[in-house]
């Protein structure tokens, strides 16, 4: 077992900079120019506004979400609190697949199929995040 452990090892860095910088550069993108996502947020923001005390304004949560997989995913890339930062990465992916992939308010067969297959593989990225998150030092 600690055979395999040190095998190992070598890896964790290089997933947790591969994962960690996908978020961090998909996050300034969002936060640099939020665009359609805010309109993307707005029913999913309405509904979590009645539980969670969130700013009216959709672009600054929008903005917000971003800035935390911008911070989250440099930090797991560094390696720096790697399962805090994975924790707060699969938290604001929850939001952003909910309102970005919502695949079963789609009419259309074949953009229905597109976005249930980007809500599958955001479920998938959560996994992965999970995983990290419970990972060993």
């Amino acid at each position: 077992m600690i055979t395999t452990r040190r095998m190992l090892a070598p890896l964790r860095p290089a997933a947790r900079m591969l994962t960690g910088s996908t978020y961090a550069l998909l996050g300034f993108d969002a936060l640099r120019a939020p665009g359609g996502r805010v309109d993307q947020a707005a029913g999913v923001l309405t509904t979590v506004r009645k539980v969670v005390p969130l700013p009216d304004d959709d672009e600054m949560v929008v903005r917000g979400n971003a800035a935390v997989q911008v911070a989250a995913g440099t930090l797991l890339a560094l390696g720096i609190a790697p399962r805090l930062s994975a924790l707060a990465l699969a938290g604001s992916l929850v939001p952003t697949t909910l309102a970005g992939h919502a695949y079963w308010a789609i009419e259309d067969p074949a953009a229905r199929k597109q976005q249930r297959i980007q809500f599958h593989k955001n479920m998938a990225m959560i996994g992965g995040l999970l995983f990290a998150a419970l990972d060993e030092p």
